[in-house]
């Protein structure tokens, strides 16, 4: 497949999971409502408690990251070749160039985080630095750079607000049930509220895991496309899939990894965690590493 065909397949798919996201809250909701007899206006007043809360965290998350992982900002006489290949490539990806922070770790990984490019930071851990020649490095900046130029940040907090409102509604429709808060509606016959009733509960059981796993199909698109545009920007996939190769081989783990910025990592940045199970490779934040690698090979 060409790069062309990449980009507009992956493009096509995270349209195409998001807007199956929206319907799947919206029926959600609208089951829960049914059940507990409330109207929508509830519902609204949920949204705009899960949208507030993620608020901080939109504005300030690049922040608390940078400082959960250890990173410190670098100049460029700190590292001239790594300012030049961040320097160049945003420039030919036609994106502000971001601040580049380095993490003291002998794991190899990268990340880019910051809500909009105008507020874009680059971090790439020492170990990266030790083990990739100067064309796989490029690769790896572009596919965080896609990352910002793809807005991907900003499309994941979007879904988080998903996830965290599903999470929000379940729990309050449970505990409506265990306090007593179901009340008639009018409009509604025993039965059928009775069926709303039961339908909910299992919803409630079931949808922040279904959410969940919405939100990490989303990633593992975004990370193909992120590899796709870094490749068109480099015009060299080879470099890209060589990184890859390098990066996945180290048993290194990052000391600073934790579940919460798994995610934004270049490669999952847990050793061991690539279990091969269908069921187990649901629950990734990343694709796997060979298929990655043979998509890039392929064009």
């Amino acid at each position: 497949m060409e790069i062309y065909q990449q980009i507009s397949a992956n493009r096509f798919k995270t349209v195409l999971i998001m807007v199956l996201f929206v319907v799947f809250v919206t029926t959600v909701v609208y089951v829960f409502s049914k059940a507990l007899g409330y109207g929508l206006p509830l519902v609204g007043l949920a949204l705009i408690f899960a949208g507030v809360t993620s608020f901080g965290s939109y504005f300030y998350s690049d922040k608390l990251v940078l400082a959960t992982v250890g990173a410190k900002q670098i100049q460029k006489n700190d590292n001239p070749e790594l300012f030049r290949i961040v320097e160049n490539l945003s420039i030919g990806d036609g994106v502000p160039i971001p601040k580049i922070y380095v993490m003291n770790d002998q794991s190899a990984n990268a990340f880019a985080t910051g809500r909009d490019p105008n507020h874009a930071v680059l971090c790439v851990t020492s170990g990266i630095l030790g083990v990739l020649n100067k064309v796989e490095l490029e690769g790896v900046i572009a596919h965080e750079l896609s990352h910002v130029k793809n807005y991907d940040t900003r499309l994941m907090g979007i879904v988080a607000i998903l996830v965290g409102f599903i999470a929000i509604a379940a729990n309050f429709f449970m505990r409506s049930l265990w306090f007593g808060g179901n009340r008639r509606d009018s409009n509604e016959s025993g039965n059928l509220q009775l069926i709303f009733l039961v339908i909910g509960i299992v919803f409630a059981i079931l949808s922040p895991i279904v959410a969940t796993l919405i939100q990490l199909s989303v990633s593992r698109k975004r990370e193909y496309l992120a590899d796709a545009s870094g490749a068109l920007l480099t015009r060299y996939p080879e470099g890209l899939a060589s990184a890859l190769e390098k990066i996945s081989a180290s048993k290194i783990p990052l000391k600073s990894a934790s579940n919460a910025n798994a995610h934004l990592f270049i490669i999952n940045p847990f050793t061991g965690k690539d279990v091969k199970a269908w069921f187990s490779s649901l629950f990734d934040t990343h694709p796997p590493v060979e298929e990655r690698i043979r998509i890039l090979r392929s064009m």
